[in-house]
């Protein structure tokens, strides 16, 4: 259960959307918090709302009833450009694609961002994330120029440059080879490591939930473990048994 120290907080969060076959709910009676510097894994089957949990704590989709507070922000009644200069400052995230610009160079990609931020030495910050991500020798190369990996280290470095407080990740390695995925999870727990972030990582993959400090699991909508247990990831049984019971 969240307490008010919690960097970040949901209290009794549901989200329901609109079809053609009427309401459905995706979020049924969210509750939890994170503290600052935790490293928090969110698995489960797909359909089971992670993802949509993760729309809701970065602020791209708004909760249909409860409270979602992030980084001190409370998001309902924020608008939409309370919310983007809330992302561009505070918050970093990294998805399954990578989302580069194909016409901008890796330095480019990275510094986009900080301009809208307005950070004056943009570039400059750039360029030193870049080398933080091991791709000195790359930031004049576009993205077509660059193998998945190399790409997933330029949003790496373009959701960290802001220097945000909270760094979300959404399948961060869906679309990278097992060597290759590793070698971007290392990254990703060293950095928020070395820079005292919040890490929360939506993921399928039982190795990087198993590297986070708490495992929180999802099913049908709802959390149905907060005790550390991966074995939703791979669709264990009797944990879906449990919740199909439910």
């Amino acid at each position: 259960m969240a307490d008010t120290s919690s960097i970040i907080k949901l209290t009794d969060v549901t989200l329901t959307l609109e079809s053609g076959a009427g309401p459905v709910n995706i979020l049924k009676g969210i509750s939890f918090g994170i503290e600052k510097g935790e490293t928090v894994g969110i698995v489960g089957p797909s359909g089971s709302g992670k993802s949509s949990l993760m729309s809701l704590m970065t602020g791209l989709e708004q909760a249909t009833t409860g409270s979602v507070s992030v980084g001190g922000l409370k998001f309902e009644g924020a608008d939409e450009d309370t919310l983007a200069r809330h992302r561009l400052k505070g918050v970093g995230i990294v998805m399954q694609a990578f989302h580069l610009i194909p016409t901008m160079t890796a330095l480019e990609n990275v510094a986009v961002p900080l301009e809208l931020a307005g950070v004056n030495d943009a570039f400059d910050r750039a360029a030193r994330e870049l080398e933080a991500v091991g791709l000195a020798h790359r930031m004049d190369h576009y993205p077509a120029q660059l193998s998945g990996g190399e790409q997933q280290r330029v949003a790496l470095a373009r959701a960290l440059a802001p220097e945000p407080a909270i760094l979300f990740g959404d399948e961060p390695t869906g679309n990278l080879d097992g060597k290759t995925g590793h070698a971007i999870i290392k990254l990703i727990f060293d950095l928020a490591e070395a820079r005292g972030s919040t890490l929360v990582l939506v993921t399928h993959d039982p190795e990087l939930a198993d590297r986070c400090d708490r495992v929180i699991s999802m099913a049908d909508g709802k959390v149905v473990d907060d005790t550390g247990n991966t074995k939703s990831v791979t669709g264990d049984a009797d944990v879906m048994g449990k919740v199909s019971n439910k």
